[in-house]
């Protein structure tokens, strides 16, 4: 069994409903899926899809590229969403420069109101970070983020990053792209990252993995990150989908 741990339900396009899309990953041993929110306003499909599928969980937050014309989270605003069932994790959430120009303060500041809040709530963090793993790093230990924790979603940074994530008590998770054959600095951090601190994802519908690489991504195609990694570590791909499952639900403990 695998488990997707994350994706963007809502955001995938095309004829196929949520209950296609989660019956095709059941097909692939992909039996559970945690759909991550990316803003506020599109936040109730993303718990729809959760509460009307028992293998679906969910999270709140406001991407660090989430436009900001649209709703600015508060901490009271997170712990209300919170609240709906099925909501296991805050995020995403993080810093990301790559299309960022001029003052970056903003996203910083958004990015502490998260961890607070997920403190206060007690639940993980989905961590976004893109050409920004410094600040990432330098914010998470400033908010004191190792008291709740989280994961390091779709990792493209290198092992210094990767280990000060894991020594604040972070699990690495890994998309698609570390099975592109330029990723080369990704699979060295997926080969050294400790098993029972390693995810797999899709991030879906974008970056899917060989042989889907170009194509819309989906649940099922976590299935392929998976092997592809346990093919790298040199492991059985039934102990990796085991370990990587265990992992999960030992991070989100709600939802277990």
């Amino acid at each position: 069994m695998l488990v997707d741990s994350h994706c963007h339900l809502p955001l995938i396009e095309g004829t196929r409903s949520v209950a296609d899309l989660v019956r095709d990953a059941a097909a692939a041993e992909v039996r559970h899926l945690l759909c991550v929110a990316v803003d506020l306003e599109s936040f109730p499909a993303v718990a729809a899809a959760a509460q009307e599928h028992a293998t679906v969980f969910a999270s709140v937050g406001v991407h660090p590229n989430s436009d900001r014309a649209h709703e600015e989270p508060t901490p009271e605003r997170l712990a209300e969403l919170a609240e709906w069932p099925k909501v296991v994790a805050i995020g995403e959430t993080g810093l990301d420069y790559f299309r960022q120009a001029g003052d970056t303060e903003w996203q910083r500041g958004r990015f502490r109101t998260h961890i607070r809040a997920a403190i206060a709530l007690a639940k993980p963090l989905i961590v976004h970070t893109r050409d920004a793993a410094n600040d990432v790093i330098r914010v998470l230990r400033e908010e004191r983020a190792a008291r709740v924790g989280g994961v390091m979603h779709c990792f493209v940074d290198d092992w210094e990053t990767a280990s000060a994530a894991l020594d604040l008590g972070f699990y690495i998770s890994f998309s698609g792209i570390v099975t592109f054959k330029s990723a080369t600095v990704v699979q060295d951090v997926a080969r050294r990252v400790p098993l029972d601190r390693l995810l797999v994802e899709t991030d879906s519908p974008w970056l899917a993995p060989a042989p889907h690489r170009g194509k819309q991504n989906e649940p099922a195609f976590v299935r392929h990150t998976a092997e592809f990694l346990a093919r790298l570590r040199e492991i059985p791909f039934a102990e990796l989908a085991a370990a990587t499952t265990a992992n999960f639900f030992r991070l989100i403990g709600r939802a277990a």
